[in-house]
């Protein structure tokens, strides 16, 4: 059971202007973007859908089930996101769409040049002379969980997108920026943690994120993890979240927490317990630290868990 950062819901089209009653779409163009806000209010299944560019969608209300790149099918709920290539067809189930319950989700196609232009941005400003990365967008990883900045970020271009302001485009190129370098980062955090089992010497990136992860319920310092890293306490945090998006107490928690997660939907442990096996010292800041990343505390999680 997940709790996530959500989108603002986007008021819904009224029902005479409706055009169809499953994915109904408004557009919204501006130079480098395109924002499509989808409405369904009736079930449907095996809907195809594609884009002429690559795109990143996002679920605002209600359900839908994916059936993506012959993988299996997901179902995409509020507050996820999911990427998808050019000419990629979607095919999508409304198992539960009706006029109390419609689903809406949100779709910012964005040009191929700007996304060329952003990563060789990533490519040549974060890259340290003796440690070159060659930034790219990858499909192997496609489905997100919202963290609240990628949330906030749709929020504005949804906001932006939609608005009459003579500086839109402005506005809009900005956030576009960001979201996917921090899509970019994400997929990077991914692939590198992911390895990092495997071959925790590879660069200095593995063998960072291997040492969190075998010290992941122990006491971890940023001073210890720069000394690993070979680099300064500043210059380590600087690199670490030019390289992630998030600093290394934030991927830390998040293991944390993770790892929270399992032992709340697994065992009967009470939740001091569980905050001192998962790494926090202090029970309270690990409640703090739950809610914010999952949206509900810890013992409310375990409640829905195991009831």
């Amino acid at each position: 059971m997940q709790v996530k950062n959500l989108l603002h819901e986007i008021e819904l089209t009224q029902p005479k202007l409706l055009q169809t009653r499953v994915e109904n779409r408004r557009i919204f163009n501006l130079n480098n973007c395109e924002l499509n806000v989808f409405e369904s209010y009736e079930k449907a299944w095996h809907i195809p859908l594609s884009f002429n560019d690559f795109v990143v969608t996002s679920m605002v209300r209600g359900k839908k089930r994916m059936h993506l790149f012959d993988q299996p099918s997901f179902d995409y709920l509020p507050g996820e996101t999911v990427i998808v290539p050019a000419n990629e067809t979607m095919i999508i189930d409304f198992p539960e769409a009706a006029d109390s319950n419609p689903t809406q989700c949100i779709g910012i196609t964005i040009d191929d040049a700007y996304i060329r232009d952003t990563i060789q941005y990533l490519n040549m400003y974060y890259n340290s002379s003796d440690e070159y990365h060659n930034w790219k967008l990858q499909f192997n990883e496609y489905h997100f969980q919202n963290n609240t900045e990628v949330s906030s970020l749709i929020n504005k271009l949804i906001r932006v997108c939609s608005s009459g302001d003579v500086g839109k485009n402005i506005y809009a190129d900005l956030n576009l920026k960001e979201l996917l370098i921090r899509l970019i980062q994400s997929q990077h955090l991914q692939q590198v943690a992911i390895e990092a089992g495997g071959n925790s010497n590879q660069d200095r990136l593995h063998f960072v994120l291997n040492y969190i992860h075998e010290h992941l319920t122990d006491r971890i310092a940023v001073d210890t993890l720069s000394r690993k890293a070979y680099l300064s306490r500043n210059v380590f945090f600087k690199w670490f979240r030019e390289q992630f998006g998030i600093t290394p107490l934030e991927y830390i928690n998040r293991e944390r927490v993770n790892l929270a997660k399992q032992l709340l939907s697994q065992t009967n442990e009470n939740i001091t317990t569980v905050s001192n096996h998962c790494g926090f010292t202090d029970v309270n800041y690990f409640i703090r630290v739950f809610k914010k990343t999952e949206g509900i505390t810890p013992k409310v999680y375990q409640s829905i868990c195991r009831p």
